[in-house]
């Protein structure tokens, strides 16, 4: 069409089309073999404008590539770029993918445990490596000009997500921030606040996914389609999508009672015949095995196939079960190169470790193509199952949702075993954020046409609320932001008390707590505009009508307080009466569906209990069991006796008494009538009401009656008014102890985090004493704990093996708490060490009681577990992994990730600990070289 323009509009072009070449991002196009989507070149010419991006996209859309970009536009301007990432495994596997591109003399790694060319222009890295080199002030930070955040809605966890925001409110202002988010539903309230900390941020929001998502429930030997219009495919189309109708059907079967009892009126023969056809229907439901839902699945071409078992236990035995039903996935030549593959990535492993480590069963698993991935494996084994899975060598993975945290691991389909998780505390429905996270993994862009979900049926679903799990977008970002005592040191070194306050205040926790006052101070104002009306409405010219409501108020409260006592002491005069009964007492039941002539069978009194003495504490008192006039037995309630209840008559009560027999009961029920039914019993009278005799009450009515208020003719509409103005200043005051208690609440644990660190002399004022420094180098939950026992010298003398036992309680956390188990503990020097260590926890925590420091806000030191203090002690003194595991009853997964933790605490005590005729240094040295051994030392990164 370039005939049809003039030359001008020609030349135009030809000069728009030459600027677009000279762009980064045109020579970043070149890169690759397809061409990028609308949101991700929206977001790369944002960055190369100079702006801050946030990119909130699916799982799988692709917005690592913006991370990329910039990278590639870091190393243009000759600048450096840190990628950071959230857990070690996602840093491995960038780091390699950015090796492969710019070669590894332009890329480095920085893990708590690696560290490779940390010079390089380009440095992948964990976001706590980021956090401790702002805080360090590390030379590495000259000339950063570009920082990726990958996986930013970490920020929500509630253990690490304060490290998120600690670095984007550090970082310098010269460096640009990309932000990488799944889709959350409040990207814009993130952008408003990025946009206030970091300056000029360009939020972009891609809710499509790359490759359409359908999704299915499997139920005996049918699949069926959860939707029954799906035109939208998981995105946010417009079109309605309505629960297939055949599930809600099976739903209704499946829950459907198996017995009516109006079929008593039907024949026999009916009845069975329609019992047979409801079991046959019903035969034709079942939660399939595992074995049998991978063997459709490959059947139906849906794998490879990644099943989420929300059990590590269950992902293992998942592995076992396949293996049994003799499931085979791989051909002889896949099989092969599986070999090929394990062998090369463990051959650094010591042989004699291979048996322990369940090597044999994990091969004959991947040699078949079924594996398992979750956090108790080895992290070789890991990484080895996720190079396969991509490799497409293995077809079938069962994983906990750990999985779905990042790694780079798409499938074809996605099956969940349940809609139920524990959640650490509790089994608790998955919700849509985590349905749409475990979800998203289906469909692999650029290789399937289609993703498909699979959830399996279990008794008692209901469809449409699966619906809702799956039409739901819903996956809110909120901050669980808290200062700590190291952040708090840190703050104050760099930049002084005030201004570290005025820090904290930025952040996006303040952020979103400062927004939701917004709401609440308007219906204050709208509230305080409403109490101006009706104090018009209820002004009286003879005099003050609020001080006159006020009176009313009180005297109504004394009248409800008394009347509300004379109920308690009424109630507990009954229950008195009630343990004094005893069986043979004929009473009369003063009210209730059973009031009249009884007699008593059975007291009711607890177990353990003797009239007149309270064994235990009960809450509905006794409830006796007695036989009526009417020939019913009936176990009352203390609601039944009102007043107190005295006995009218003593009556045997045949040891014969059977009360399920009629005829036992018609007996017995004659006899009573005969022996106590002529007896009127005593009415009970009434006591006087307290409020006569009140003195308050007599003041406050005389006070009432010479108010000038109280002639007034309008009195009870001015009393209208004045009622609606108390209850709405009453739900002001409300409004407005919210608002305090959300205003300032960073800053106000701050102070008191402050204070604390004051009185322990960590502090004196703005400055950072030398305690204070020392605590500054000390990252981690129990910092201050690690820094008091560097400060009473508790780990001196210790040996390497010992000083490795005691820290590791710093670090350690029991998946499922077990008191009821004493841990076993090396004896000696380190045995009295960890006592001591437990000691100086009592102190601080009583420390943080009286400055009001709570740990079930997130912040304060918990109690050391001592859980890991053996098998740290025999790892760090040689013992061979087989014993060590054994002894330890642990996983090998997590054994290799807490030795990390410990070797990484360790190398920050080294740091910390003082240097002059201290042996704790040197030993935590030693220590690391102990415990970095075998399976611990084996990194496949290079």
């Amino acid at each position: 069409m370039t005939e049809d323009l003039s030359p001008a509009e020609r030349y135009a072009a030809a000069r728009t089309r030459a600027a677009e070449q000279a762009t980064a991002l045109a020579s970043f196009r070149e890169m690759y073999d397809f061409e990028l989507d609308p949101f991700q070149i929206e977001a790369c010419e944002a960055l190369e404008a100079g702006k801050g991006v946030l990119v909130a996209a699916p799982t799988g859309s692709g917005k690592t590539i913006v991370g990329e970009f910039a990278v590639h536009l870091a190393l243009a301007q000759g600048r450096k770029c840190f990628y950071t990432t959230p857990i070690k495994a996602l840093s491995n596997q960038k780091y390699s993918d950015l090796v492969k591109r710019y070669g590894p003399g332009r890329v480095g790694l920085l893990t708590g445990d690696n560290s490779v060319n940390p010079e390089a222009p380009v440095v992948v890295m964990t976001t706590e490596v980021l956090r401790n080199m702002l805080y360090a002030g590390s030379q590495s930070l000259n000339g950063l000009g570009h920082v990726v955040m990958d996986e930013v809605h970490y920020l929500s966890d509630r253990f690490r997500g304060a490290v998120w925001e600690e670095v984007i409110i550090h970082l310098p202002e010269s460096v640009t921030l990309v932000s990488l988010s799944a889709t959350v539903s409040n990207a814009e309230e993130f952008g408003d606040w990025l946009d206030t900390v970091r300056g000029d941020t360009e939020v972009i929001v891609s809710e499509s996914r790359p490759v359409p998502l359908w999704q299915h429930v499997l139920a005996g030997r049918r699949m069926y389609d959860l939707f029954e219009e799906e035109t939208d495919h998981g995105g946010r189309g417009a079109a309605r999508r309505e629960v297939n109708p055949d599930l809600v059907r099976l739903a209704r079967m499946e829950n459907s009672r198996t017995y009516n009892p109006r079929d008593r009126r039907r024949g026999k023969l009916v009845r069975e015949a329609d019992r047979e056809r409801e079991r046959r229907q019903r035969g034709r439901i079942w939660t399939p095995g595992r074995p049998e839902v991978i063997e459709r699945l490959d059947a139906e071409g849906l794998l490879p196939a990644i099943t989420f078992i929300f059990s590590r236990a269950g992902c293992e035995a998942a592995v076992q079960q396949c293996l049994y039903a003799g499931l085979r996935l791989n051909d002889e030549e896949s099989r092969l190169e599986v070999r090929a593959v394990v062998e090369e990535r463990t051959a650094s492993i010591p042989r004699e470790d291979l048996h322990v480590l369940g090597y044999y069963e994990w091969l004959e698993g991947l040699e078949r193509g079924i594996a398992a991935h979750h956090a108790g494996m080895l992290p070789t084994f890991k990484e080895v199952v996720e190079e396969l899975f991509v490799r497409g060598l293995v077809k079938a993975v069962f994983a906990t949702e750990t999985l779905a945290l990042g790694i780079n691991m798409p499938a074809r389909s996605v099956v969940l075993e349940k809609l139920v998780k524990w959640n650490g505390e509790q089994h608790a429905d998955i919700t849509p954020g985590e349905y749409t996270q475990l979800t998203g993994r289906a469909g692999r862009r650029g290789i399937d046409v289609e993703g498909h979900a699979v959830v399996l049926w279990q008794r008692g679903m209901d469809p449409g609320a699966l619906a809702g799990l799956a039409g739901t977008r819903t996956y809110p970002l909120r901050s669980s932001f808290k200062p700590s005592y190291n952040m708090a040191v840190n703050l104050v070194q760099q930049f002084g008390r005030h201004r570290s306050r005025e820090l904290l205040e930025t952040s996006f926790a303040q952020f979103q707590a400062d927004k939701s006052v917004v709401g609440i101070s308007r219906q204050v104002q709208r509230n305080e505009e409403g109490l101006e009306g009706y104090r018009e409405g209820m002004t009286c010219h003879l005099g003050d009508f609020e001080e006159y409501a006020r009176l009313r108020r009180e005297l109504k409260d004394r009248e409800t307080e008394l009347a509300k006592q004379g109920a308690v002491q009424r109630r507990a005069a009954a229950a008195d009466s009630l343990e004094k009964l005893k069986p043979g007492d004929v009473i009369h039941v003063p009210t209730g569906k059973f009031a009249g002539l009884a007699l008593v069978l059975d007291p009711g009194l607890p177990a353990g209990r003797s009239n007149g003495h309270r064994g235990y504490e009960y809450h509905d008192g006794p409830r006796p069991l007695v036989l009526t006039a009417e020939r019913q037995v009936k176990r009352l309630a203390s609601m039944d006796f009102p007043v107190p209840v005295e006995p009218l008559e003593r009556m045997r009560i045949p040891k014969s008494f059977n009360p399920r027999s009629p005829q036992s009961r018609r007996d017995l029920a004659s006899a009573l009538r005969t022996k106590a039914g002529h007896i009127v019993p005593d009415r009970h009278r009434k006591p006087r009401a307290a409020a006569a005799d009140d003195r308050e009450i007599a003041r406050l009515r005389k006070e009432i009656r010479a108010h000038p208020c109280h002639g007034c003719d309008d009195r009870e509409d001015h009393a209208r008014w004045a009622e609606r103005h108390h209850r709405l200043q009453r739900d002001t005051r409300q409004l407005e102890r919210r608002i305090e208690g959300r205003t300032n609440t960073i800053a106000r644990t701050f102070d008191r985090i402050v204070a604390l660190l004051t009185e322990l002399d960590y502090l004196r004022g703005d400055e950072v004493t030398e305690h204070g420094r020392r605590l500054a180098r000390l990252y981690g939950e129990l910092d201050l704990l690690a820094s008091e026992c560097l400060r009473e010298g508790v780990w001196e003398g210790l040996n390497p093996a010992e000083l490795a036992s005691c820290v590791s309680a710093l670090v350690y956390e029991a998946r499922q708490s077990d008191d009821a188990v004493a841990p076993k503990l090396p004896s000696g020097k380190a045995k009295a060490a960890l006592g001591e260590m437990v000691r100086i926890w009592g102190r601080l925590d009583a420390l943080e009681e009286d400055f009001r420091i709570n740990q079930a806000e997130g912040v304060g030191q918990r109690e050391p577990d001592l859980g890991f203090a053996w098998a740290a002690y025999q790892w760090a003194s040689g013992k061979g992994l087989d014993e060590v595991l054994r002894e330890a009853e642990m996983p090998a997964g997590d054994f290799v990730r807490w030795c990390k933790q410990v070797i990484d605490v360790l190398g920050q005590i080294a740091a910390a600990a003082p240097g002059e005729n201290s042996t704790v240094a040197r030993n935590a040295r030693k220590a690391v070289d102990a415990v970095l051994r075998g399976v611990v030392a084996y990194s496949s990164v290079g």
